[in-house]
């Protein structure tokens, strides 16, 4: 019988447990003050986990100061250090919390890899979770 590989960071088993991270994942890229924040969800789909985040900053250093801040907020409030991967960079910054896994991307970066389309599963691609302050609207037609 095969083994499925380990995962660097383990992965939650209390569904309120992994919807509190969830949410501590949204507010703490909403207070960075995030770009086109969307949430995909992956329980039922995929085994990576129950939840895929994807967010966009402005600049490299607001993209860094996310994934610094959110790995911060995690370790505190969870007890454990989530992997992050994309750090000098940070065009694309990966961070696997165990159950919540987040992508932050500088707006170029993130249209051409377009993982929103890519995880869709043939539904149509997910609407951002709200507008950030200072985000620009969407033209209405």
């Amino acid at each position: 019988m095969a083994t499925s590989p380990s995962r660097s960071t383990p992965r939650m088993s209390d569904a309120a447990e992994i919807e509190a991270l969830h949410r501590l994942v949204l507010q703490s890229l909403e207070d960075d003050q995030a770009v086109e924040t969307v949430t995909i969800p992956l329980a039922g789909k995929s085994t990576i986990a129950d939840h895929m985040v994807i967010a966009s900053g402005r600049s490299t250093r607001q993209v860094a100061s996310m994934a610094q801040k959110l790995s911060e907020k995690i370790k505190a409030e969870v007890g454990r250090s989530p992997r992050i991967e994309g750090l000098p960079t940070a065009d694309w910054v990966l961070i696997d919390a165990g159950d919540v896994i987040v992508h932050l991307f500088r707006p170029e970066v993130r249209s051409f890899y377009n993982l929103e389309r890519m995880w869709s599963f043939g539904d149509a691609p997910p609407a951002p979770e709200a507008p950030s302050v200072g985000a620009p609207e969407a033209p209405t037609h």
